[in-house]
This record gives C-alpha cells, structure tokens and sequence, in this order.
C-alpha cells in the first residue's frame, strides 16, 4: 500500500540533521542553561547559537527572539502581552476572521475581559483587505495581528502594507508566521512586523518549541512569572535539546528555501491541475490568491471531508480537512465559511499540503488514488445521485 504523506502544514517528519544536532543535549549534555558552571555554560552556549540562527531567519538581531513552548504561546505571549502592557482605559485590536485558533480565541479571551475587537473579513480568495485594517483603527486600537500565510488555504496575506499602516498609525503589528516560516523568505523590517511567531515542527524541528520574534523596544507583559530566562519574557528553564532544534531547522530552512519552494510548488501545481481535471465539480479554494507553495485546499462536493480523509489514509494518503487543531470539530471551518463557502462545501473540503519530502512519484500516486476514492464515497450518497441526474 501506498504511504504518501501529504499534511505538512499540521506537521513536518524531523530532518535527520535536526535529530542529530539535538541527541546530545538529552544525555552527555545535559547542563541547565543558567548554571554558571562549565555544564551550563555549554547548553547556554547551544541556546545562544540557536538563537542567532532563528534571528538569520526571520533577519532579525538575536537579542529580539525570545524562545517558547510553540506557536500557540509566541502567539498568545504577544496579544496578550502587548494588551496588558498598555496602560489605556480603553483598548482595541484589529485582527481578521481567518486567523488560527492561537490567535482567534486569544482575542475572544480579551473581549471577556472588556477589550474590545474588530474581525475584518476577507475576499473569496481568502485574502484580507489591507485598506479594510486601515478603516478598522481607532485612537484605542493598541495592536494589529495579521498572519503572514493561512494554515488552511494558503493564502498569503498583505503583510508589508499592514506593517506601513501599523507604523503610521503608531500601533504595534504582530503576524503569526507559523505556516509562512521555511517556506517564503521572511525579514522582519521589510514586513514590519514588531511580534513574529513560529514554530519548529512546522519546518522540520521538533514539537514543543518555538518562538516569537519581539521588536527593540516594544513593551511587552509576560504570560508567565518566575525567572529572569529570556530577558523576563518568558520564566522557566529553557528546552535546551528543542532549542537547539530550532535553530538547526532555521539553518536548514535559510539554506533549502528557494530550491524547495520552486520544487513543491511544481509538484503542488500538478497534484491540484490534475485533480480538478480528474474529479469533477472539484474546485479550488483561495484559487487565483498568492499562497504558500506547498498548499492546496480543494472543494470536492457532495462527499463528507472527514469520511474521505479516513477512506484516503486506508488508501495511504493523509491528508485533512483543515487546521490539526480543529480534528474533530462539528463545525464547519471557520476559514472556509468567511471565504464563502456553505457548510456542505466547506465540510467537503480538503487540504494538500507537502514538504521537503514530497517526491513526484508521491504526488503521482496521489493523483492516482484522490479520484478514484471520491468516486466511491460519491456513489453512496443521494445527493450526488442527484445531481448526476
């Protein structure tokens, strides 16, 4: 049977070199990174090299990344930091309705406690309108959080003209490049960005570990109390094995990004061409927006998106119907209804998304299986019979 793994954008096989680089640090290296001894000295060491790679990512200076436990909390360390640092009465932010689940519920969070917040929509393409930000601004508003790419569609928003906006207006701009990071080129000042998230098991690092990219200067509250690690930004002793990770998978995405992105992008072109041609009434969500590429969500109407993703990974394809962290969810995609779509549709769809390990013969079976399994869950159900006729 077939093993064709194509759902990178929930998370990505660890590269061998970042395995490597971290098996020290869980035996012979073991040091706690604020000992003073030789121990500690090394980890910190390993910590502070790390740091200079994840900075050459996102060009950055080191001092500027503080590390954590993943995306969810560099995103949540900066809506919430930035909010409880502002001293107003009244305070405001603007963010989009695409936004994943660390942000989106993140803001839901403020507004029980009195902060008030705006959800721009965006186009059927998926794409935010950055003049639609601009009319969302008040004197209250206190931060912007525009992700960079869409973890279900793709789709890459209009971050630099954000950024300008934002500096204009002299309110702080936080982008959750979780799903943009590794596979577009990222420099923080061109963006202008003064938070950025990532995380590492979304460009071949290890899970449990990311971090957040905080401009010079910005006033930021903690989540979290205890030590003085990370400059007061974030307590605890620090994941030295996971930290080193990190930063070997940033090295590894600077030096891959250009011939990896042109690559997928071929192989993601086919696999959708092919499958839009193949199974028909198959369309393209975000179509004709600029997207990561690796990324593919396509509509496949009148199946039920979870019973083919299942029917597909007995086949020995995996695939989802979105976000990982919404598996399971009743409810429709909450991306694919601010796009447009009706529930049945947005619950008929699927994302595609491949990685660095994608091969073409990957894809080919991919193409030969999709349809075929589509075909089979369509004759079961009536309202396809229906419309076939």
């Amino acid at each position: 049977m077939a093993s064709i793994y194509l759902d990178h954008n929930s998370t990505t096989p660890v590269a061998p070199e970042v395995v490597e680089a971290m098996l020290p640090y869980f035996s012979g290296e073991f040091g706690n990174a604020s000992s003073i001894h030789s121990f500690g000295q090394r980890a910190r060491a390993a910590v502070e090299r790390a740091r200079e790679s994840v900075a050459a990512l996102v060009g950055a200076r080191p001092a500027e990344i503080v590390f954590s436990s993943g995306g969810t909390e560099s995103d949540n360390l900066a809506i919430f930091g930035i909010v409880g640092a502002d001293s107003r009465a009244r305070k405001h932010v603007v963010t989009t309705q695409i936004e994943h689940h660390a942000v989106l519920n993140a803001c839901q969070a403020l507004e029980r406690q009195g902060v008030e917040v705006t959800y721009v929509p965006v186009s059927r393409a998926g794409v935010v309108d950055a003049q639609d930000v601009r009319r969302a601004l008040r004197p209250e508003t206190v931060l912007i959080s525009v992700m960079h790419a869409n973890n279900e569609l793709g789709t890459v928003q209009p971050v630099e003209e954000i950024g300008r906006i934002a500096a204009e207006a002299d309110v702080y701009f936080h982008t959750d490049a979780v799903q943009s990071a590794g596979k577009l080129p990222l420099a923080v000042e061109r963006l202008g960005a003064d938070l950025l998230a990532l995380s590492a098991h979304k460009l071949r690092g290890p899970k449990g570990v990311g971090a957040l990219y905080v401009r010079k200067g910005t006033r930021l509250r903690p989540l979290f109390y205890g030590g003085h690690h990370e400059r007061d930004r974030r307590p605890g002793t620090e994941n030295v094995a996971g930290i080193v990770g990190l930063g070997r998978a940033a090295e590894l995405a600077v030096a891959n990004l250009a011939a990896d992105a042109a690559r997928i992008a071929a192989l993601r072109d086919r696999l959708e061409a092919e499958l839009v041609a193949r199974v028909p009434h198959a369309r393209i969500n975000g179509a004709g927006a600029v997207r990561t590429p690796n990324t593919t969500n396509i509509v496949f109407p009148f199946v039920e998106g979870e019973a083919l993703v299942i029917a597909l990974d007995l086949k020995g394809v995996a695939c989802s119907t979105g976000a990982a962290c919404s598996a399971g969810a009743v409810e429709p995609s909450h991306v694919l209804t601010a796009i447009g779509l009706p529930a049945d549709e947005a619950r008929a769809s699927l994302r595609f998304s491949l990685g660095h390990e994608t091969s073409p013969a990957d894809v080919e079976a991919a193409i030969g299986i999709i349809p075929g399994v589509v075909e089979h869950l369509r004759e079961l159900s009536p309202l396809y019979q229906k419309a076939a006729r």
